[in-house]
């Protein structure tokens, strides 16, 4: 039995996709589908494919024997196949005989592994797509929200909430379009015999691998991959990607929850968020655990990244093995991660009223790139940027209001007047280009969403 916190790592759903069962029935549908390829091109019987195809339809293997004799075998696909022969020759003897005919283990495990792979991505997408939307919602509606823009911790300039979570759904489109890139380029068929050269099967190869990957829906490479896995090495990385677009999502969160900033709260739940010592205390729960996962997923992407290399020859000693879990481990705590985030978002209170206050903390100094620009045409950039950095020092010290400070300095008196010295400190002239680039995101999120429908 799982821990009692296997749940915050991983996605029920997913887990049934990567249970002995499920491999088992990935690997047989690569067993049915070679038999049926090779009847199809004429190299087994057509009466012996139909046989292997009954038996790999069935739903009763042993999992704890196959579990077992892996041990013994190095690799679950080796007593599989023998147990299918078993199974096979039951009822047909002659049938038998062409089992796994033309294959090698690692065809077998590859491919499952691809199966099961597909079908993840496709619980992650189907994940993603109300993620986005929870996201594209809250840039639109706070659009507006005025909060401060902060650069090594400290408050830098003001920005708008809206400008933020912008850039969160801009992380997450380019994952989206990388798993779907992906997809395509990484999940392929793996068939390629002892060596890769599918010598058993003579001129007729190239007909049975065609067949073949038909039979599975997937693409067909240039050649079998055994010793070559950047295609998983990319897959693994880009969901290692997408739980690190999480956890600055939710590091964020954390960050904006903290007691002194408080401008945005997961929402409340009964038994949530509340610390066994201090009766008080509302603390980060799925956002910690997104920050969380985001820790985890870098060493299981160097896994596969530092094996690329240790394939050796034809095959790996090894390097091959270290593989085997790491995938669905990714596939797990990404599934993981989108499910918490989708919780964090559907609640996120957003507090405008804080947000504008800690706006004013700094006393104004947050506008000082502000004026200095305004006086740089007065006075040229160098003296405009040592006049404010030195009123910058000053105002906080007499414990005035930096545009307090500047209306009482002569150099500031002939360059600008009153009013125009307010207007640099009114937050809403202060955020650039946030408007802009949030529509910008928000209009390719709907261009995603209609060539998706």
């Amino acid at each position: 039995m799982p821990g009692l916190s296997h749940l915050v790592f991983t996605h029920p759903p997913v887990d049934a996709l990567f249970a002995a069962e499920a491999q088992v029935r990935a690997m047989l549908r690569f067993e049915q589908a070679l038999a049926r390829a090779e009847a199809t091109v004429g190299v087994i019987p057509a009466a012996a494919a139909d046989v292997i195809a009954t038996v790999c339809q069935a739903a009763d293997w042993d999992l704890d024997a196959l579990a077992q004799q892996t041990l013994l075998a190095g690799n679950p696909a080796i007593p599989l196949v023998k147990m299918l022969t078993q199974r096979v020759a039951r009822l047909d003897a002659e049938a038998a005989k062409y089992v796994h005919y033309g294959a090698t283990s690692q065809d077998v495990l590859d491919t499952a592994l691809v199966l099961q792979l597909q079908a993840a991505l496709d619980l992650m997408e189907a994940q993603l797509r109300p993620l986005l939307e929870l996201l594209a919602a809250l840039a639109t509606a706070h659009r507006n929200t005025l909060m401060t823009g902060r650069t090594l911790l400290q408050q830098a300039r003001p920005i708008t909430f809206g400008y933020k979570v912008a850039g969160w759904l801009d992380g997450l489109l380019r994952a989206q379009g990388r798993l779907t890139r992906l997809r395509a380029e990484a999940l392929v068929l793996q068939f390629g015999g002892a060596v890769g050269t599918l010598a058993t099967l003579g001129v007729q190869e190239p007909a049975v691998i065609a067949q073949l990957a038909g039979e599975l829906q997937l693409p067909a490479p240039m050649l079998p991959w055994h010793g070559q896995r950047d295609r998983l090495v990319d897959l693994a990385a880009a969901l290692g990607i997408v739980c690190g677009n999480l956890g600055k999502l939710a590091h964020d969160v954390v960050l904006l929850m903290q007691t002194e900033v408080g401008e945005v709260h997961e929402a409340a739940a009964a038994g949530k968020g509340g610390s066994s010592a201090m009766p008080h205390k509302r603390n980060p729960v799925t956002a910690t655990f997104l920050v969380a996962i985001a820790g985890r997923t870098p060493a299981l992407v160097h896994t596969l990244l530092a094996g690329l290399s240790q394939h050796e020859h034809e095959r790996a000693a090894g390097a091959w093995h270290a593989e085997w879990e790491v995938l669905p481990e990714l596939c797990r705590l990404t599934a993981a991660a989108l499910a918490h985030a989708h919780d964090l978002l559907s609640g996120l209170e957003v507090d405008r009223d804080r947000m504008r206050h800690n706006l004013e903390l700094t006393q104004g100094l947050i506008f000082a790139e502000d004026v200095t620009a305004a006086l740089t045409p007065h006075l040229g950039k160098t003296a405009a940027h040592q006049l404010i950095e030195a009123a910058s020092q000053e105002a906080p010290r007499l414990g005035q209001h930096l545009r307090e400070y500047l209306l009482q300095l002569p150099e500031i008196q002939h360059c600008l007047s009153p009013d125009e010295l307010s207007a640099l400190f009114d937050p809403a002239r202060a955020t650039g280009l946030s408007h802009y680039f949030t529509d910008a995101v928000l209009a390719r999120r709907r261009l995603a969403l209609n060539s998706e429908q």
